[in-house]
């Protein structure tokens, strides 16, 4: 029966071609598709732990629920504790530290409520590759009294490298404390609303300003974002019993979970609407076979076939069809993608943010398997109805048709 089927489907190469294309078709566009959001996907997941999140956060157990209230009652007193427990374990590249404050900025004419972090610049600079230095240059260690503000910032108070600004802030005991620091670069990330309130200056600088030696968070930089999990379940087993929490990136970019849940299933009402369409498109094709075989049909049954093996023939076929189908499709969308990646394809900046990007169309695993059993599974079902009915023709009505 193998045999026969096979040699069936080469019978009338036109109908074959058109049920071919039209399996192929939705083969690449599955592949497109899924390809295209897998790459936003993985541009923004890279844009949002190299901007600041990092790959984890390691803080001090009750910051995220209270700290926002009382910043100072949930800081890490021991940072060098951290930085040893941490440093060894494999795929961790970088620890850094960082204090969180908020105040006002100003130029001396006006003033701006901004949100700012003393880190260290040396570590910084091996995270923020997504951050882009609009004007100036970047903080390094040996700025004392150095800043770096975000593009809106600059914007706002018209600033720029060389000039000045003034930070205000409380300090935990309640005092007010003030310094100026000279404006040595303006930077944009991914973030358009993180732009417009950031300030930047040295981790020494912010706890002198802070009068504090302790700092907020340690920020942990990977050489493989795929090691996320497995890191941060090492370190949660070590620094969790002396009062830490540890929150890998995924869980501290609400904007990037949100985006990956919609497009998820975007992605998903797409492949359901490219199987409907192709289950119609292959089906109106069998059916035109079914009634050119009427008389086929019938001899066979006349000659003593089971109705339930033309039930299997007629389904074999179609399931080869679709396999072969598949199988085309798949090469042929991996070489369009390849095409289309070496194009690039230029996106504007997705929302909450101003920097626009180069998508490509990457050619992930599971979205070729995907593709492929959905063209297979499509010719499949579709020829479960005509095959239904071929098998059950009347025999006397279906020879008629070879006179």
């Amino acid at each position: 029966m193998f045999k026969l089927a096979f040699r069936n489907i080469f019978r009338n190469r036109l109908r074959t071609a058109l049920t071919l294309a039209a399996i192929i078709t939705g083969v690449v566009a599955i592949i497109i598709s899924g390809g295209f959001v897998e790459d936003v996907f993985v541009q923004l997941r890279e844009s949002t732990i190299h901007s600041r999140i990092g790959h984890m956060q390691i803080l001090r157990s009750g910051y995220l629920e209270y700290g926002r209230r009382d910043p100072s009652k949930y800081m890490i007193t021991q940072p060098n504790e951290v930085a040893d427990a941490v440093q060894s374990i494999a795929h961790v590249q970088a620890i850094m530290t960082r204090v969180n404050f908020s105040g006002l900025a100003n130029n001396g004419r006006a003033d701006l409520p901004i949100i700012g972090e003393g880190i260290e610049p040396g570590k910084e600079a091996q995270l923020g590759t997504a951050t882009t230095l609009v004007a100036g240059r970047p903080l390094r260690d040996g700025d004392a009294f150095g800043a770096v503000i975000g593009e809106g910032v600059a914007a706002a108070l018209h600033l720029r490298p060389g000039s000045f600004v003034t930070l205000m802030v409380n300090t935990p005991e309640g005092a007010l404390n003030t310094f100026e620091y000279e404006v040595v670069g303006v930077f944009r990330t991914f973030s358009k609303e993180y732009d417009d309130r950031a300030v930047r200056i040295p981790l020494s600088a912010a706890q002198e300003l802070l009068f504090t030696q302790s700092v907020h968070s340690a920020v942990v930089l990977l050489d493989d974002t795929s090691a996320t999990d497995a890191v941060t379940a090492m370190i949660r087993t070590r620094l969790e019993p002396l009062g830490y929490v540890v929150k890998p990136w995924h869980e501290l970019a609400d904007f990037y979970q949100k985006t990956e849940a919609l497009y998820r299933r975007q992605f998903g009402a797409l492949q359901a609407i490219i199987l409907v369409m192709l289950v119609l498109s292959v089906a109106s094709t069998i059916n035109m076979v079914i009634y050119e075989r009427t008389g086929e049909f019938g001899t066979l049954l006349a000659l003593g076939q089971r109705r339930r093996q033309i039930f299997k023939l007629v389904l074999l076929e179609n399931a080869l069809l679709g396999l072969l189908g598949s199988l085309l499709g798949v090469v042929v969308g991996a070489v369009l993608a390849s095409i289309i990646s070496g194009i690039g394809i230029s996106m504007p900046p997705p929302p909450g943010s101003n920097v626009g990007y180069t998508a490509t169309i990457l050619l992930v695993p599971w979205v070729l398997v995907a593709a492929a059993l959905i063209g297979a599974l499509a010719a499949t079902v579709a020829a479960i109805l005509p095959a239904r009915r071929a098998s059950r023709l009347s025999v006397v009505d279906a020879l008629r048709h070879n006179i």
